[in-house]
């Protein structure tokens, strides 16, 4: 189909994407609080087909949820830390106690499994240098299924977006 896309929908069912849809999402991830009537103004549709196209987007689950970005240094986190972890062992329970333990920790904005000589890479959101040690050596080090572990600080963020490219 011309002026399509495939994305993947949660349960892996792959979704055909018009120029609409595309112009659509686009918009919505630059400013979600855009009304239903702004949104069909600026992809020129009536509100009735915009309003149906965004529902039939949610209901299908590529637009998994709208939320509020917050601004990481005036909430108190300006420490942007990258922490790789290697586990203890290799096997599946050490990987769920693992995955139940970041799962719990709200300073933990992004966990990844990866191949390659480290297990896991997070992104951790600390108040200072001292929270950070606190929870290298209080949280991480002491858990059961953690061996090693290895942090960086970020110095400068150059690119941090949660946004997809859906137009080409």
């Amino acid at each position: 189909m011309h002026g399509s896309c495939t994305g993947t929908l949660q349960g892996g069912t792959i979704m055909h994407l018009d120029s609409l849809d595309r112009r659509i999402l686009s918009l919505l991830q630059e400013d979600a609080r855009l009304t239903n009537n702004e949104l069909a103004e600026r992809v020129n549709l009536s509100a009735s087909q915009c309003s149906r196209r965004r529902q039939r987007l949610e209901d299908d689950g590529l637009i998994k949820g709208y939320r509020a970005v917050l601004d990481r240094d005036k909430a108190g986190y300006p420490l942007v830390n990258v922490i790789s972890v290697t586990l203890a062992t290799h096997n599946p329970d050490n990987a769920r106690r693992f995955a139940q333990l970041v799962a719990r920790l709200p300073e933990v904005q992004e966990a990844h499994a990866l191949t390659g000589e480290m297990d896991y890479i997070l992104k951790v959101v600390t108040p200072d240098l001292k929270a950070l040690s606190e929870f290298v050596n209080e949280v991480l080090l002491p858990h059961e299924s953690v061996q090693h572990v290895k942090t960086s600080i970020v110095l400068n963020t150059l690119k941090e977006t949660t946004a997809l490219p859906v137009e080409p």
